[in-house]
């Protein structure tokens, strides 16, 4: 005999019990977000440098599996293409981690261009269209522009600290939002 249909508040009520349990999980989370968010702002390079490394070896055991899952899936159209690209993944991922320090440079050039045609595209996209708002999105890609041509200045000093700053501001904002996720969280399960 089938069941009815479940209200959507039951479903959502029986998943922030369970959530509930777990909350102190969430906050341990955010706490270590924070932590080595700060941690990377205070010592930029560390953070550059350990972001590198990360990608490096995220790309060699991407490139690893590429290359196992074609060889195991045996003969088929893509195979020649997957180990290819297995191939480029791990000579790539090799290459950042035995030199670090121009990776750095070569991440911290992307994130140059990135703000700068950014910046640009925000302000002709708000000064042509003239949407609501378009002020903002100006002022949005101003401040894009000219942080891209700050730090476009500072290189290639600045691959020293950029993406390190950059990560680490990530993660302090990204772990005060697990925290408040696992206080409300926390809330909800002492409601019910």
């Amino acid at each position: 005999m089938a069941a009815g249909p479940v209200a959507p508040g039951a479903v959502l009520r029986h998943e922030l019990e369970a959530l509930h349990k777990q909350w102190w999980c969430f906050l341990l989370l955010g706490i270590l977000l924070i932590v080595f968010g700060t941690v990377c702002i205070v010592d930029p390079l560390i953070g550059s440098i350990a972001s590198v490394l990360f990608l490096g070896f995220v790309l060699l055991a991407g490139g690893i599996t590429q290359i196992i899952s074609s060889v195991w899936a045996g003969k088929w159209s893509g195979m020649l293409l997957h180990l290819l690209m297995g191939l480029l993944y791990i000579i790539v991922g090799y290459m950042i981690i035995d030199r670090p320090g121009i990776s750095m440079a070569v991440v911290t050039t992307f994130i140059v261009v990135f703000l700068i045609v950014a910046g640009l595209f925000r302000i002709v996209s708000s000064l042509v269209i003239r949407f609501h708002g378009w002020g903002w999105v100006l002022l949005n890609g101003l401040i894009t522009l000219i942080l891209g041509l700050i730090i476009q200045r500072q290189m290639p000093e600045a691959s020293l600290w950029v993406i390190g700053l950059f990560v680490g501001i990530e993660l302090i904002f990204n772990g005060w939002a697990w925290v408040m996720l696992s206080f409300g969280l926390r809330r909800v399960g002492s409601a019910t």
